[in-house]
């Protein structure tokens, strides 16, 4: 038979479409293997299973998710290719938001809720934590931990003990995916009050970055997938590791000041270490990355006895301030025009400001004031020239004046107990939640007014701060992930 150039250029169509085909078939089959991106209730045989069961009562019911130690480990043979959730402008993607500083510009969040008005969706947790959930486009991420020292369940042991990052559908709560991690023993036998899961994820449009203290600063595409892991110091503490990874630039930046007394940059890439800087002592807080008068920006942490700002892109010491407190340092700093607010301690001093931009001890030319007011672990909001927090132990909601420290006011909520969440500022409202599941709204003036009391109890415990998807409300206790809204 004589082939004509058509007849021929039509045999290599017929020859790629084939080709083409089967290709599609290839990558369809290895989806189904490795658990890729799937419509709503099409799950493939081999995919990775979840923590537990996903089950819908109701659009306000119970998201059930029976937890089992050790699962959603990815099933052998190739992985899905990582995508990156669509992007809202202003993800919840760190420990208290955009900026780090507990502020959000959504509007329509809600004022009003209880266990039955309200809820969106919750879904139980596989294992408890006092992490903060993050939000990054269509996916929520948070961690926790199981198979030792977990409330209310005897028996476990450091040989089991694991810390998850989960995938959470943010329309309807349902876990999409989880990522188990074994802890790098000798492990401390019990961490006091939060367990093994207090650092927040953060995430970028390639990654979502965990710390887990001394077993390592780990990063997962959006899919699950490891990335790498990387050694970030070898020590642990009874209170265990608290603070969370910043993004900046290149970079991913850890404060292991339990594991190694040092802040340790890496690679985002790669999980390689860029610079290290020592003397982090006693310092359980969130670095925050702020820009003085100048324009230059500082890495800021604060530590016993000092405030110390670092070039973010190098590490190399830029100055330190005397706090004058004496305790260690739990609340994260938060900055504004220039001058950095710090809490922190039990007692004497307990807050301070510092203007940013000097070099080397700027304590008598750059502190601007102390207070003996302040709180020990939850960190604090600045809105219009004020600072905002509560108090851990007294219930007590407060306002001082940023310029001098003075206190406006100091006023104590009724059944408020304990507070080791930070607050959350949105649309003139300051929201406070307790460690019992009650959550206070505030009005964000210097006059004190009590807008909303509500209350979510669910005989857990509720550690992590507020976050914010869109027009919701993201809670976390020790039993539930709970989305607040319509």
């Amino acid at each position: 038979m004589t082939f004509t150039a058509g007849h021929k250029i039509g045999l290599h169509v017929r020859r790629w479409v084939v080709v083409l085909s089967l290709g599609l078939l290839v990558a369809l089959g290895w989806g189904l293997q490795a658990g890729g991106d799937w419509p709503s209730g099409v799950k493939g045989g081999s995919q990775p299973a979840p923590i537990g069961e996903h089950q819908v009562a109701d659009r306000q019911g119970d998201r059930a998710a029976s937890a089992t130690a050790g699962d959603a480990l990815c099933a052998a043979g190739q992985p899905p290719v990582a995508k990156s959730p669509p992007t809202a402008a202003a993800d919840w993607s760190r420990f208290r938001g955009p900026g780090g500083m507990g502020a959000s510009d959504a509007t329509g969040l809600p004022v009003s809720w209880s266990a039955s008005e309200n809820i969106a969706w919750k879904t139980a947790m596989p294992g408890p934590g006092a992490s903060s959930p993050i939000v990054f486009g269509d996916h929520i991420y948070l961690t926790c931990y199981s198979g030792h020292f977990v409330p209310g369940e005897p028996g476990g042991s450091l040989e089991q003990l694991k810390r998850h990052l989960m995938a959470v559908r943010r329309t309807d709560g349902e876990i999409l995916w989880s990522q188990a991690v074994a802890a790098k023993l000798p492990e401390e036998e019990k961490i006091r009050e939060h367990g093994y899961a207090a650092s927040t994820p953060a995430a970028d449009a390639e990654r979502v970055y965990v710390f887990f203290g001394k077993s390592g600063a780990f990063a997962f595409d959006h899919a699950g997938k490891q990335l790498w892991q990387a050694d970030v110091g070898s020590k642990a503490s009874g209170w265990g590791s608290a603070a969370s990874p910043v993004l900046h630039k290149d970079l991913v930046i850890v404060n292991a000041s339990v594991e190694s007394e040092s802040l340790v940059a890496l690679d985002k890439r790669t999980g390689k270490e860029k610079w290290r800087a020592g003397g982090i002592k006693e310092a359980w807080n969130t670095p925050l990355v702020v820009t003085a008068a100048s324009g230059r920006q500082e890495l800021i942490v604060a530590t016993a006895g000092k405030v110390l700002a670092f070039d973010p892109d190098s590490g190399k010491p830029l100055w330190s301030c005397k706090t004058d407190i004496g305790w260690y340092m739990v609340p994260s700093v938060v900055a504004a025009q220039g001058v950095v607010y710090c809490l922190g301690g039990r007692s004497g001093v307990a807050a301070l400001a510092v203007r940013a931009g000097g070099s080397g001890d700027v304590t008598d030319s750059h502190r601007l004031w102390t207070s003996q007011k302040g709180s020990n672990v939850s960190s604090p909001v600045y809105h219009d020239g004020h600072l905002y927090w509560m108090h851990e132990q007294r219930g007590t909601a407060c306002c001082a004046k940023a310029d001098t420290g003075e206190m406006v006011y100091e006023e104590r909520l009724a059944g408020a107990g304990q507070v080791y969440a930070s607050p959350l500022l949105a649309e003139g409202r300051l929201y406070y939640l307790t460690r019992n599941g009650m959550m206070f709204v505030l009005a964000a003036k210097p006059k004190f007014e009590q807008i909303g009391t509500n209350q979510l109890g669910d005989r857990s415990v509720f550690n992590g701060s507020p976050a914010v998807a869109g027009n919701r409300l993201l809670l976390r206790s020790d039993k539930y992930l709970y989305c607040l809204g319509k």
